[in-house]
């Protein structure tokens, strides 16, 4: 009940990411469901049906991280002076932020429900539509209710436990969170990730000079099977990478603006690169891994003039990319209420707005500059081996 009177007075900048959030689980239980229509239309082919359901794990996924970015910069899950005296501590918090998420997915899954029930036919009107065939979708066939809502029981489920185990309580109780200082030190995980890149595009090129190993060609139409898996698990490899070297990549950006005789604009951007590079790495490093992954696939169905993208590979890119866009784009704005206290205080010194207008542009450049060549370096080499 509590988390329903604080979702009703929220900002309208919260109601928006929320309904974000609930947008992102409608989409991914919209795929969950149409792997039930495919098993209920196709009892035979039992093991197509459980690739498209292994398929769902990546917008299931993305709309988890989507979920706990959201939950982060909600205002309510934040710890303030006082609360804890009135019973809200940091596990009352956490367990608030975990039940409005897991709220907010339920929406949207049932709206998932209502659009998939629709567009079978089951609630009336046609049963096609000019996007979806009878066969993507399993019309006629009758869906098992039971196991329908077990399986759309994933996306809350996923996502209040991502939510809880990322805003668990690590500090004493009573604590303030604004008080804990950040940290510069270098992450230790660019190495690591660096190698693991390197690893996922060896095995990739390896498994793609054996016989056979161009014709599936990464095919992910609207049916979303027949995939090489060891193109996949080297792509998995590749990607996994790039987010665990993010925080990094990062810091060596802060590292690159602050190197030599840096001004007062580039010791400002760097060391704020440096601060935020374990809050902005994680997703900025699964934007780069996804566009990375965007990027091949393109390439690769440009050299397939037999596999073209169906509505199911369609909805299942838009779930991926925009909420791994907005995952960014929050940590970005969480990052910006972290540092609330340090933009005063260089106000109150005589910093104009102007001065912190082109700190903030010079960081987005730098990050950029790194960042790009690097995702655009990868995907040409993980499809280097498969087009040519």
């Amino acid at each position: 009940m509590l988390a329903l009177r604080l979702a009703r007075g929220s900002h309208p900048l919260v109601l928006l990411r929320r309904l974000c959030v609930a947008a992102a689980a409608a989409g991914t239980g919209f795929l969950l469901l149409s792997t039930v229509g495919h098993a209920a239309g196709h009892p035979s082919a039992a093991d197509e049906s459980l690739v498209r359901l292994l398929w769902c794990t990546a917008p299931l996924a993305a709309t988890a991280q989507f979920a706990v970015s959201t939950a982060r910069t909600d205002p309510a899950a934040r710890l303030q002076r006082g609360m804890t005296a009135a019973g809200l501590g940091p596990l009352r918090l956490t367990l608030l932020a975990t039940v409005s998420t897991a709220l907010t997915c339920v929406l949207g899954v049932l709206a998932a429900l209502v659009a998939f029930l629709r567009l079978r036919g089951d609630l009336g009107g046609p049963s096609t539509v000019p996007l979806f065939d009878d066969d993507l979708l399993g019309a006629g066939h009758p869906v098992p209710l039971v196991g329908a809502l077990m399986l759309l029981a994933t996306v809350p489920l996923t996502a209040a436990a991502a939510t809880a185990v990322a805003l668990r309580p690590r500090h004493e109780a009573g604590a303030c969170e604004d008080v804990s200082r950040p940290t510069i030190a270098p992450p230790s995980g660019l190495p690591w990730g660096i190698a693991l890149a390197a690893a996922g595009l060896a095995i990739e090129a390896y498994t793609s000079r054996t016989p056979g190993a161009h014709s599936g060609l990464l095919p992910l139409p609207g049916r979303l099977i027949g995939s090489p898996p060891e193109v996949l698990a080297g792509w998995a490899l590749s990607a996994f990478g790039l987010v665990l070297a993010g925080p990094g990549l990062v810091h060596l950006c802060g590292r690159l603006l602050c190197a030599g005789r840096p001004g007062a604009l580039r010791l400002l951007s760097g060391r704020v690169l440096q601060e935020e590079s374990h809050r902005l790495g994680r997703p900025l490093g699964v934007l780069c891994a996804v566009g990375s992954a965007a990027y091949a696939a393109m390439k690769v169905y440009e050299a397939s003039s037999s596999r073209p993208f169906g509505p199911l590979t369609a909805v299942g890119a838009a779930v991926v990319l925009a909420c791994v866009t907005a995952s960014a784009l929050t940590a970005a704005v969480e990052s910006r209420s972290a540092r609330a206290h340090t933009t005063a205080a260089l106000r109150r010194l005589g910093a104009s707005a102007s001065v912190l207008y082109r700190a903030a542009a010079l960081r987005a450049l730098a990050l950029v500059i790194v960042l790009a060549p690097l995702t655009w370096t990868v995907a040409e080499m993980a499809t280097l081996p498969l087009v040519h």
